[in-house]
């Protein structure tokens, strides 16, 4: 008697589909966004970002304590050493603190970018129908309304106490202006540093190795010429230098000197270069 041989062979039922990734399969059934969506959305983003302000006063301390608090301690600290006294001094000091609380303002958007990616919202984003760019570019529209509200405040601080600008409405808001587009510019340096930083306490421990030396390092509260040789030549090659005359120039004569022009080249250049590197890198962790 034959005994039939048993195939444990596995059936055929037909080509096997591939495996998709689920954040792959959101991804193509995305809709494609035009232009005018993506900014719609962008400022979507921007609005919620405000409201998170609001809800959070803390996130305005660095705006609007910091502008009064610098502005009145420089000027009666050092008004009398550098200038002989306060009011002499206060159309060297208040472009500078202009400067200096918007370049330090513009820190809080890389820090605010990780602490959301550590708390999962952007994964939240990733299933919407939006502009990949749209949640990165919405705090960095909103952030702009914290450079205006800094700037403002540090010079309505200075003519609280005696500081009488002699380019009037025009210089001051031009000096605001040239402060905000630079803030804004270097805002995309710490965006990209938050993207690759592993926690919000490593953005800002980067950030402030970057930004202090660049702002105390600078014309922003001593006269070039009394610094040393080799630091006044640091000082003149400094950014944040230009900024500064730049504002000054503006906000006590009411005048465009070539300052205005290299700070815009020095602006634009890095929006082209961190622009570009914190989306990639955005996507990337998205």
């Amino acid at each position: 008697m034959s005994t039939a041989t048993v195939s444990h062979a596995r059936p055929d039922f037909g080509p096997r589909l591939p495996v998709v990734d689920p954040a792959t399969a959101v991804a193509r059934a995305r809709p494609h966004t035009g232009l005018g969506e993506t900014v719609s959305q962008t400022l979507s983003m921007a609005w919620r970002a405000l409201k998170k302000m609001r809800r959070n006063p803390e996130q305005f301390f660095d705006v609007t304590v910091q502008p009064l608090l610098f502005t009145a301690m420089f000027a009666y600290i050092f008004g009398g050493a550098i200038s002989g006294n306060v009011h002499a001094y206060l159309p060297l000091l208040i472009p500078g603190i202009v400067a200096q609380t918007v370049l330090t303002t513009c820190m809080s958007t890389g820090v605010q970018l990780r602490e959301d990616m550590e708390k999962g919202v952007f994964d939240r984003f990733k299933s919407l129908a939006i502009a990949r760019i749209a949640p990165l570019a919405g705090p960095m529209v909103a952030d702009l309304v914290r450079y205006l509200i800094a700037a403002t405040l540090t010079f309505a601080m200075g003519i609280a106490i005696g500081y009488r600008p002699g380019g009037g409405a025009l210089g001051v808001t031009g000096a605001i202006l040239l402060a905000i587009f630079t803030g804004w510019a270097l805002a995309w340096i710490f965006t990209f540093i938050g993207t690759i930083a592993r926690n919000a306490r490593s953005v800002q421990g980067i950030s402030m190795l970057i930004l202090f030396p660049l702002t105390f390092l600078s014309n922003a509260f001593v006269p070039v010429k009394t610094l040393p040789g080799p630091l006044a030549a640091f000082v003149k090659a400094n950014p944040v230098s230009h900024l500064v005359s730049a504002a000054r120039a503006l906000a006590n004569q009411g005048m465009i000197s070539s300052e205005v022009g290299w700070t815009l080249l020095a602006g634009l250049a890095v929006i082209a270069i961190f622009a570009p590197l914190s989306v990639y890198s955005y996507k990337r962790h998205i």
